[in-house]
């Protein structure tokens, strides 16, 4: 079986990740600014929003195409990537236009752990599950 679904969604966060990234170059050139954040508070914002992204997508993703291998609905799975997205262009959006709170930082980090305990969840109900049919 491949993990079609799993595939589609991380390809679209790499997608959203390369253009994280190239925001975080862009801002770097204009600014001469080699590495760290040369004390630029739009740069810093930016760098945190990346490396945010690099925290926490790749458990997700990893998780993702487990539950999609473990033959998981496909409904569940479309729902589960898609949510991932949201949170995290929402993350991204939030954080990147304020330092402080905001609602799109503070549901994208909340929705990117709800998601991620809920495919826990799911993963640990399915061993346990078919732990106890063999």
């Amino acid at each position: 079986m491949t993990p079609r679904i799993s595939l589609l969604i991380a390809s679209l966060h790499v997608v959203l990740y390369v253009v994280l990234s190239l925001r975080v170059a862009l801002h770097r050139a204009n600014a001469k600014v080699g590495i760290g954040t040369g004390g630029d508070p739009v740069l810093a914002r930016k760098v945190r929003v990346q490396a945010n992204f690099g925290e926490y997508v790749p458990l997700a993703l990893l998780m993702l195409a487990l539950l999609e291998l473990a033959a998981f609905d496909p409904r569940l799975l479309w729902t589960l990537g898609l949510a991932l997205l949201l949170a995290r262009v929402l993350h991204a959006v939030g954080l990147g236009g304020s330092a402080g709170y905001s609602v799109g930082r503070f549901g994208g980090a909340m929705l990117t752990f709800a998601l991620l305990l809920v495919m826990a969840g799911l993963g640990i109900w399915r061993f346990v599950a078919v732990a106890t049919l063999t």
